[in-house]
Parts: C-alpha cells; sequence; structure tokens
C-alpha cells in the first residue's frame, strides 16, 4: 500500500544494524518496507513495529522505494547490487551499511549507475559484538557517526536526502571518499577486532589446563573490556578483513610501530619515556570520550 507524502524507505536486511534502524525510525516521516530472506524474521517485524510492511518477493519490494538501505555483509551488498539493479526505478536512490566501500562502490557503478539509480556508500559507526535481529535496540546509532561516500558526480539532492535521513535517527554525518573511509576505519575499527582476538588468544589458550584455569581466574574487567569485540561474527570478519586487506596490514603496522617503541622502553628501562607515552594515550583517549558526549569539533591538535 502506497502512503502518498511517505518517503518509502526499505531495509533489506533485518539482522542487528537493519532491525535496530527500523525500530530508530518508529513515528518518523518514512514508511518502512522491509526484507529479510527468513519468513519468521518478516512475520517478527511486522508485529514488533520494526518495518511497516514487508512481502516475499524483494523485486517487488525494491521497485517501490524512494531510499534503500542495504544492511548486508559485503559479499551480500556487491551480490544484491548486481542481481536486483532492474529492479530500482530511475531515480530512486541507493546506500549501504557496510564497513567497506571501494569494493561496493566499485559494484554499484558499475550495475546502478547505467540504470539513474543514485548510490551514495554508507557506513554508520556503530554496532555490538552482538548480531542477529534478537540484538537490535532502537538506541543503537544515537550519537553514532556516520560516514557518506558519493560518487564526485552524485546528485547533491540524493546525498543530502541520506544525510537527513541518518541525522532523524540520531547521527552525525560527515562525506568522505571510498579510499580514504577504508583506510579510516581499518584504522579505527577493523584492526581492533584483530588486536581483540590476538588478546584472547595470547591470554586464554594457555599451554596446560592448569594454567588456562589460573589465567580464567585472573582475568576481570580489564580483560572483558579490552576483549569485547573478540565475540564478534568471526565469518563477518573474515570477509570484512578480505575485503579491507591491504589498508589493514598498514593499520597493523602503525600499530607494531607503537607497540615495539613502548616495549623497547619497558626493555631499556626507559619507564619516563613510557610514563609520557601512557600518559599521551589518556589525554587521546579521555579526547574521544569528550568528543562523543559533547561533540567536541576541534580535535586537531589532542595530544600534541
Amino acid at each position: 500500500m502506497n502512503h502518498p507524502g511517505q518517503l518509502r524507505v526499505a531495509i533489506v536486511g533485518l539482522g542487528l544494524l537493519g532491525a535496530s534502524l527500523g525500530m530508530a525510525l518508529r513515528g518518523g516521516p518514512y514508511r518502512r518496507l522491509g526484507w529479510t530472506r527468513r519468513p519468521n524474521i518478516r512475520r517478527w517485524a511486522l508485529d514488533c513495529d520494526v518495518i511497516d510492511e514487508t512481502c516475499d518477493d524483494l523485486g517487488e519490494l525494491l521497485s517501490q522505494a524512494d531510499l534503500t538501505l542495504l544492511a548486508l555483509p559485503i559479499p551480500g551488498i556487491v551480490e544484491y547490487l548486481e542481481r536486483y539493479a532492474g529492479f530500482w526505478r530511475p531515480g530512486a536512490v541507493v546506500s549501504d551499511l557496510g564497513s567497506v566501500k571501494s569494493e561496493v562502490m566499485a559494484a554499484a557503478r558499475k550495475f546502478l549507475t547505467p540504470r539513474g539509480v543514485h548510490f551514495v556508500g554508507g557506513h554508520p559507526m556503530a554496532g555490538t559484538e552482538k548480531s542477529g535481529p534478537e540484538s537490535a535496540f532502537p538506541e543503537l546509532y544515537v550519537n553514532a557517526d556516520v560516514f557518506l561516500c558519493p560518487f564526485s558526480d552524485s546528485p547533491e539532492e540524493a546525498v543530502v536526502l541520506l544525510e537527513e535521513f541518518w541525522r532523524r535517527v540520531g547521527t552525525r554525518t560527515s562525506r568522505i571518499d571510498a579510499a580514504r573511509h577504508d583506510d579510516l576505519v581499518a584504522h579505527t575499527s577493523h584492526v581492533l577486532h584483530i588486536l581483540a582476538s590476538s588478546l584472547a588468544l595470547s591470554i586464554l589458550d594457555a599451554p596446560d589446563r592448569q594454567t588456562r584455569s589460573e589465567r580464567f581466574s585472573g582475568c576481570a574487567t580489564g580483560f572483558r573490556d579490552t576483549s569485547r569485540i573478540a565475540s564478534s561474527n568471526p565469518v563477518m570478519w573474515r570477509e570484512i578483513i578480505e575485503s579491507n586487506r591491504s589498508a589493514v596490514l598498514k593499520a597493523m603496522s602503525d600499530f607494531e610501530t607503537c607497540y615495539y617503541s613502548m616495549k623497547r622502553m619497558i626493555e631499556t628501562g626507559d619507564f619516563d619515556g613510557f610514563e609520557r607515552e601512557f600518559a599521551r594515550g589518556k589525554l587521546l583517549r579521555d579526547s574521544w570520550i569528550e568528543y562523543k558526549q559533547t561533540g567536541l569539533k576541534d580535535v586537531g591538535r589532542i595530544g600534541d
């Protein structure tokens, strides 16, 4: 059923990100169309006011959408851009929630642009270590940053449409090109999951049962907080790292430089230097907390 005056937004994928987005849009100006492969999840989403309508045929749903958000794994986004390219109307706007942009935007340029469909890459910096619709909650995106990656020739009105959409769920938006985005998130997100998993392995994968038992007993809130994202979906993170391999390797090298610098300070007994570096890290993290809480803008000189 069409509702004149309401922008019809299709959310494809109703896991943590997609279902949380549907919840966040409750009571807003959008008509929420939703789809996922599993019929029982589609029914749940309708019953729980996550979406307003759905159907069995994804192509039919996409043909009605003014704006589509693909809340899928990276390979799924690329697949759907090719498979369903012919269903979007010319002039429709399509975006995604994926954490890697270059591969996705290459597919969009190939399959959507020739049909007059406007693609603007998107990536909300939001999530938890959990996955699936049962983990969704409406506040997931509150105060999150969202990166938008338009093409150089993307219509301004398509980008503004997405900016207004994301701001309605409490986020801050900024525009960035795809290559710079992928380098950025390799440093701010992707390498963190590798480090968290490495910590869990190096600490808990002890050589014998007694040592493992002792380490399990010895790990408390510090280990819990630092290793939380090691509980993330391994398949999803294999796909993300594989799609952003070169940028991730660069981010890992940058971490190694910092880590081994502190290691050398400890080896040589330079604890004054260690304390200064530790204090600089504390200042930077405390400033990031302030930024998240208050929207601090002038962060360029922090830590200098």
